[in-house]
């Protein structure tokens, strides 16, 4: 049994969102798994969750990261 944890110390002025709390904190408080960031404002953290989900349409959305309709011909 450790003794001590290891706590990860955030920077004054890097913002996370935490996924499990669902809450904004400055510094890392949450293990890096948990969390969104950093982001430069408290803001742009509180917006974290809207961000992933436009990136997410704009990948889902991307004709570069889709497969061709028609399988490659191969050589038999």
């Amino acid at each position: 049994m450790a003794l001590f944890k290891k706590r990860t110390v955030g920077k004054p002025g890097e913002w996370y969102y935490c996924l499990v709390h669902q809450k904004v904190e400055e510094g890392p408080e949450c293990p890096a798994k948990d969390r969104f960031g950093p982001y430069t404002s408290r803001e742009e953290a509180q917006h974290a969750m809207d961000t992933a989900k436009e990136r997410n349409l704009e990948w889902e959305t991307d004709p570069k990261w889709h497969d061709s309709a028609t399988p490659p011909e191969t050589d038999a």
